[in-house]
């Protein structure tokens, strides 16, 4: 602990002001569309929703971006899980090369949205050995073989490729001014509200219900717990990160994805260091729903801060968030039960996919066509 900057346990960095509330549901309220999940996946399908006429309520069991949402490495990434080339190798290069595409003109559509809280600087991919220099080698040549702009990249960082479309934000404000949007709209969300029980016809939570003739539960982190027949191919895994003060000793310009992203950092306006990682050294006891840091993970990250970053600032926040993986990288988009829709699993790229994976929910379930929608069922054909 340093005096100036006392350390914030389990709180995000990007947790730098209150939220404005929102109200407990309390009592019954009636909507088509019931949204269960105020984070940036809820939040974007009932954006869509409202823009298609339709009635939606939302509910959420915490705050807004309270899950992962909130608590990410604030990461503006073009395509899946996967990297470029291994989702050409999985799910066929037209496929892939649609997926990346839909992803980029993702980001420039939320970017300029929300300009203040986007800086669209590009992206690096660094390696950390020999073997990881020839894997990025692949993967620059699968995105110039479609046509990306993508780079070689050697500088003070490390050696990889250089991805300009990508980018870095503050996801904790972007969800919040999100969710102020849809107040001046009128919108009817409501956290603090725990979903109970999801019945035929209705949501129920401690001190109210929505009776509404369709669910969409919008949940990264824990999916499988509310839907327990996505279980065999759902797993949710605690990410952990740390945050220092200002660092003005080091410069990173751009976010960093090392090892093949296990590692991951970046520098934020105030020159203070948020990075994550070192999941697979604790693999079995990261494959968990809590939240809470743990002593070795936090370790291992300050030590690779000290070591391999250069960071001499003292480490202000630790924290961790729960984040959904499936074993091929597709996120989940479906309709599991009777009018109920589930989006989530996002294998830790739900800023973008989350958002396109939502608003193609909300088509779906309203019987609309949704090109996202069909992308991934193409790639689900293909496996």
């Amino acid at each position: 602990m340093h005096d100036r900057y006392p350390l914030r346990m389990n709180t995000p960095v990007w947790d730098d002001a209150a939220g404005k509330p929102l109200p407990k549901l309390e009592g019954t309220v009636r909507a088509d569309v019931c949204v269960v999940g105020l984070g940036g996946s809820g939040l974007a399908a009932l954006t869509e929703l409202r823009a298609l006429g339709v009635s939606a309520v939302g509910v959420e069991a915490r705050s807004v971006g309270a899950g992962a949402a909130g608590r990410n490495g604030g990461f503006v990434l073009a395509g899946l899980a996967k990297f470029f080339h291994e989702t050409g190798a999985s799910f066929g290069r037209e496929t892939a090369a649609a997926i990346y595409r839909a992803t980029a003109e993702e980001i420039q559509r939320q970017a300029a949205e929300m300009p203040g809280l986007f800086r669209l600087g590009g992206s690096l991919r660094l390696a950390a050995d020999a073997e990881e220099l020839g894997d990025c080698r692949a993967h620059l040549a699968a995105l110039h073989e479609d046509g990306f702009a993508a780079e070689w990249y050697r500088g003070p960082e490390g050696e990889g490729i250089l991805l300009p479309g990508d980018g870095a934000m503050q996801p904790l404000h972007r969800v919040r001014a999100m969710a102020a949007q849809m107040r001046t709209q009128a919108g009817s969300l409501y956290e603090n509200s725990p979903v109970r029980r999801l019945v035929p016809g209705a949501v129920v939570t401690d001190a109210g219900a929505v009776q509404c003739d369709t669910v969409i539960v919008a949940v990264d982190g824990k999916l499988e717990k509310i839907f327990p027949e996505l279980a065999p191919r759902v797993r949710t895994a605690r990410l952990q990160m740390l945050a220092t003060a200002p660092a003005p000793e080091v410069d990173f310009p751009r976010p960093v994805y090392w090892r093949y992203g296990y590692e991951y950092w970046q520098q934020l306006p105030d020159r203070a260091i948020a990075l994550g990682g070192f999941r697979d050294h604790a693999l079995e006891e990261e494959w968990t729903p809590s939240e809470e840091p743990t002593a070795h993970v936090q370790g291992l990250l300050e030590n690779f801060l000290r070591r391999h970053l250069q960071v001499r600032a003292p480490v202000t926040h630790r924290w961790a968030a729960s984040v959904a993986y499936t074993a091929d990288g597709l996120p989940v988009l479906e309709q599991v039960r009777d009018k109920v829709w589930a989006v989530g699993a996002y294998s830790g790229t739900g800023n973008i996919v989350g958002a396109l994976c939502a608003r193609a929910a909300a088509r779906l379930a309203c019987g609309a066509q949704s090109d996202w929608a069909e992308l991934l069922a193409k790639a689900r054909a293909a496996r």
